[in-house]
């Protein structure tokens, strides 16, 4: 692992932590841990900007979802249902969906999806530690990987990211970012053999630390004047592009 500061781009994919960290200057390693926490504890010394693609920051009660899915919902066209909402702290903390669902119904009126409650687990871990850990909150954001893709393409996606379209779309998305793209996600992909983690969370690591790391464009957010949660967590999805999205980009 390179001594210089670091830019991480993290995805959780079944119970696993998925890492593609960049220097300054280009792809540095990639590896895959079994926690959040044990992210932490590995790069804390020399990590400048970590971008996971985990809700940080939650509600605890009301009608209206967060406002990131709302604005990320806005500028992904056809990928809009790529977007979960997540649930609010309360139900997070349940183990089972019926339980999670009816304190969903008590807290906001509104149905908790499976997708949302199937993600828990990694949103409570994250929430956890950066709860317990304050030297985190400075380091770590969130990023959904579709707007990042969606940034780095200058248009809206069509695709699937499972699917031999949605790859290239992605592909092509960074490529346009970084003409040497393809060999940083072939290296990424050879370093995490033998983990459950997909091609998909491969491209979707690698568009986080392309995102975290210094590079063309600037850092936005979505909204561009993200609000806090109850414990002071900024609720925003990092992206970087040369002008903010909006809902009318083609």
């Amino acid at each position: 692992m390179s001594d210089e500061p670091l830019y991480l781009g993290v995805v959780c994919s079944d119970g696993e932590w998925l890492v593609a960290a960049f220097a300054a200057d280009g792809f540095d390693h990639a590896d895959v841990f079994p926690e959040v926490g044990s992210v932490w504890a590995q790069y804390e010394d020399v990590a400048e900007s970590i971008l996971v693609d985990v809700p940080v920051g939650l509600r605890e009660e009301g009608e209206t979802p967060r406002a990131p899915e709302r604005a990320a919902r806005q500028v992904l066209g056809p990928r809009a249902d790529a977007v979960t909402d997540p649930p609010v702290r309360e139900a997070a903390r349940k183990r089972r969906f019926p339980a999670a669902a009816r304190v969903t119904e008590r807290k906001t009126g509104r149905d908790l999806s499976r997708a949302a409650f199937e993600r828990s687990e990694a949103i409570v871990a994250l929430d956890d530690l950066l709860q317990e850990v304050s030297d985190a909150r400075p380091v770590i954001a969130e990023a959904h990987p579709e707007v990042c893709f969606r940034a780095f393409a200058g248009t809206t996606l069509e695709h699937d990211p499972a699917t031999a379209a949605g790859y290239a779309e992605r592909m092509r998305a960074l490529a346009t970012f970084d003409r040497d793209a393809p060999p940083v996600v072939q290296s990424a992909a050879e370093a995490t053999a033998g983990h459950t983690v997909t091609v998909a969370d491969v491209l979707d690591a690698v568009a986080l630390g392309y995102t975290a790391r210094p590079g063309p464009g600037s850092i936005h957010t979505l909204p561009a004047d993200p609000p806090t949660d109850p414990t002071g967590l900024r609720m925003g999805l990092v992206y970087r592009a040369e002008s903010p999205l909006t809902a009318d980009d083609d």
